[in-house]
């Protein structure tokens, strides 16, 4: 068996919950909803290009679903392009965000968290490292 990368990650939530995740993977990460099989639960899967990548699921009635994980995930990771728009656009719309740059790769990273208290980071390719992002708050 050889894995060849990261299919999802699934976040299950009450419904009120689930709307708020949506919305902000959507409108301030900038993945699109789209189809979804006809699974017993509502939810939304979220696509980045033609990829499903987060699935949003309800907790049944009663399921103790805790919004901050105390578990050993730091967090999960997207590849994204141009920094600084990305910056730009999560300070316009009020997001707090830390940004991080590995030199030895040269690679930028933006982190911030979404509405379930999931650490989310963004990935830049190195070759954007230098573009002139400044720290966000």
């Amino acid at each position: 068996m050889t894995i060849q990368g990261l299919n999802h990650v699934n976040i299950r939530a009450e419904q009120p919950l689930l709307d708020s995740l949506r919305d902000f993977y959507c409108h301030v990460l900038g993945l699109r909803e789209g189809e979804r099989p006809p699974f017993p639960s509502p939810g939304y899967w979220l696509y980045a290009g033609q990829l499903p990548v987060v699935h949003l699921y309800e907790a049944r009635p009663g399921e103790n679903r805790p919004t901050v994980q105390r578990g050993p995930v730091d967090h999960f990771a997207f590849d994204a392009v141009d920094p600084s728009a990305v910056a730009a656009r999560l300070r316009s719309m009020g997001v707090p965000f830390e940004r991080k740059t590995l030199p030895a790769m040269g690679q930028v990273q933006i982190f911030l968290i979404d509405p379930a208290g999931n650490r989310v980071e963004l990935q830049f390719p190195p070759a954007t490292a230098a573009d002139g992002l400044d720290d966000g708050a």
